[in-house]
């Protein structure tokens, strides 16, 4: 199986050359015509020198639109990823998006996470405690339309 190796890279690199002449633009195409350019790398794809030849000397190589080329990208620093719970921006719109359906999370408690024995208890009587003065909210406002 090992022997196939190289004649399947070769070939790979046939059709690879093959395809990106003709994909590439005229106008992007240096020394030759992109016609004698298909068929040299046809003709001296089997021996390599066409297709290498093309990838060489053949494509006008240019850095990406709109953005630097590859020499002034930073080597080495990748973007520093914050979870979202240390992102003030991801907390700000949680803060924002609150509603009474919310109550009983541990984030509305007032205290901090894990700040002693029973905290889990406390989160659901203060969630009953919610919902009864929502209830209470709601009955003075219907109180106050009706005045």
């Amino acid at each position: 199986m090992l022997r196939y190796l190289p004649f399947l890279l070769v070939l790979a690199l046939w059709i690879y050359a093959f395809i990106d002449c003709l994909n590439t633009p005229e106008e992007e195409v240096r020394g030759l015509p992109k016609v004698v350019w298909v068929i040299v790398i046809l003709l001296f794809g089997e021996v390599l020198v066409g297709p290498v030849a093309w990838l060489v000397a053949g494509k006008r190589r240019q850095a990406p639109a709109g953005g630097p080329g590859p020499s002034a990208w930073p080597r080495g620093r990748r973007a520093a990823f914050v979870a979202p719970d240390d992102n003030p921006e991801f907390l700000a719109s949680l803060a924002d998006s609150g509603s009474p359906s919310d109550s009983g999370s541990p984030s509305d408690s007032g205290s901090p996470a894990g700040s002693g024995a029973g905290s889990s208890s406390g989160s659901g009587a203060k969630g009953a405690r919610d919902e009864h003065d929502d209830e209470r909210d709601g009955r003075e406002r219907r109180e106050g339309e009706q005045d």
